[in-house]
């Protein structure tokens, strides 16, 4: 297979430039693939695939009659970062993490950016992530985002920009693993000549920052995840990062409050638990403070959090700031706190609960991209220049209906990437999912989960609506 005749269609692309030159960094891929013997690269494609299954690396889906348990589609043709770009990137990432962990901070204590006009109060008290209960708590280190994805997307001129952010429970991070063993041996003599960072070392990064944000009362820490349980559809990623970074995978009913302190059953009896990464919502996990009839969290957790005999991650209230409306206030947020300039911009962004923005957008329907404040996995979500008359009434309807819910964006010509389309290769729009730790520092991983799009025009990459994925190479 060759990329002779590959078309860029008019969009950004990743590996070509307009006149079909590969890109800087692309040159050794494009010449090992092109060198390769017709219908290898298909067979390697399918031996890829079929690693997936041995590897029993899926995802859920909900809803769909054909059952829920799904591999995850990969494409073998990787993404590649040069080094200048991905310091760039990783400088940009650091600098938004550190500015909304202090914003975090604030809005759960002294509010200044309210009091000085930054950021409207309503807007922080009527957030689907903002929890009046979370007043006051000093976690360790004063880190409130310990684990954060921030969807990245270029633009049709080559520019970087930050889509949204992922502070709650970002999932995807396992299929970045799983993506880089896959292509290992996919492509393995392309790996021993190009310098291309590691991202095995995730699971290490993640125990130690777990490490890092113990509660100062533990003598020896004991670390744990807890998930909903194997019927959540990210049970896949729970498990493997347990796994591989050797903590403790629990439910809520594993676990016990006793004596102040968070303890789990064992065989031995009853243990202390110090630090708990959390996949289960703020709104789940104490039945005593916030959903009564909660059964996946345990109850008193809240109190010995407080307290301080034990860590949460993310703690609790995070989710406040990945609130998509309150995302449109991130970059005033780093000039207030920093006095900087955001490295990564924003989209540009129109919040309905604005009068003169909710008319725009109302009357813009059809060229823009409107999402539910709180929604994730591509579903709360009009991408206007796709949708019908009919579905442009509705979220009309539903905007009228609760303007403080939704936000709207320019439809950008994402970037595009080529993947294997039968016996050629077709341009895919894509985004980059980076995942950023914070414990004693700020942490990120070269690379992340390149999403594509492997529905032709399609611009939605999420994996519940019919995305995928490529490896992302991160060139040293």
């Amino acid at each position: 297979m060759k990329f002779q005749g590959y078309d860029t269609g008019g969009f950004y692309d990743e590996m070509f430039t307009a006149d079909g030159t590969p890109r800087p960094g692309y040159e050794q891929l494009m010449d090992r693939i092109q060198a390769l013997p017709e219908g290898e690269i298909n067979a390697r494609q399918a031996a890829a695939e079929q690693l997936f299954y041995d590897l029993g690396i899926t995802f859920t889906v909900y809803g769909h009659t054909e059952g829920t348990e799904k591999i995850f589609p990969f494409d073998i043709i990787p993404r590649i970062i040069d080094r200048t770009e991905w310091e760039h990137i990783e400088s940009g990432l650091k600098q938004r993490i550190y500015a909304l962990n202090l914003f975090i901070n604030d809005v759960y204590h002294d509010q200044s950016i309210v009091k000085d006009g930054i950021v409207p109060a309503e807007l922080i008290e009527s957030a689907d992530g903002y929890f009046p209960e979370c007043a006051s708590i000093d976690p360790p280190r004063g880190v409130w985002c310990h684990i954060t994805g921030t969807d990245l997307v270029r633009d049709d001129k080559g520019d970087i920009y930050v889509l949204e952010d992922n502070l709650r429970s970002p999932s995807g991070v396992s299929y970045v693993l799983a993506n880089r063993r896959v292509l290992k041996r996919t492509l393995p003599l392309l790996f021993q000549r190009m310098n291309i960072r590691p991202v095995d070392d995730y699971p290490a990064m993640l125990l130690d920052m777990m490490y890092d944000v113990a509660p100062p009362t533990a003598d020896r820490v004991t670390a744990a995840i807890l998930t909903p349980g194997m019927y959540n559809s990210a049970y896949y990623e729970h498990s493997y990062l347990a796994m591989q970074s050797g903590v403790e995978l629990l439910e809520g009913r594993d676990m016990v409050v006793q004596d102040g302190y968070v303890k789990m059953r064992t065989t031995r009896g009853l243990e202390r638990v110090d630090v708990i990464y959390r996949r289960v919502g703020e709104d789940f996990i104490d039945p005593l403070v916030f959903r009564p009839e909660s059964l996946l969290g345990v109850p008193g957790i809240m109190e010995v959090y407080k307290a301080g005999r034990v860590t949460l991650a993310n703690a609790p209230g995070t989710g406040v700031a990945d609130d998509k409306v309150i995302y449109s206030y991130v970059p005033k947020i780093i000039k207030y706190y920093l006095g900087e300039d955001a490295i990564l911009p924003n989209v540009p962004t129109y919040i309905c609960s604005q009068k003169k923005e909710c008319e725009y957008v109302l009357d813009n329907l059809d060229t823009l991209v409107v999402k539910a404040a709180n929604e994730s996995g591509g579903y709360g979500m009009l991408i206007g220049p796709a949708s019908t008359s009919q579905q442009r009434d509705e979220f009309a309807a539903k905007i009228r209906a609760n303007p403080r819910n939704y936000m709207a964006q320019p439809t950008l010509n994402l970037s595009r990437a080529p993947v294997i389309v039968g016996d050629h290769f077709e341009g895919r729009h894509i985004d980059l999912r980076p995942y950023i730790l914070y414990g004693e520092e700020i942490r990120v991983l070269p690379g992340g989960l390149t999403r594509v799009a492997l529905v032709k025009d399609s611009l939605v990459v999420n994996s519940s609506q019919g995305g995928g994925s490529k490896d992302t190479w991160v060139l040293g």
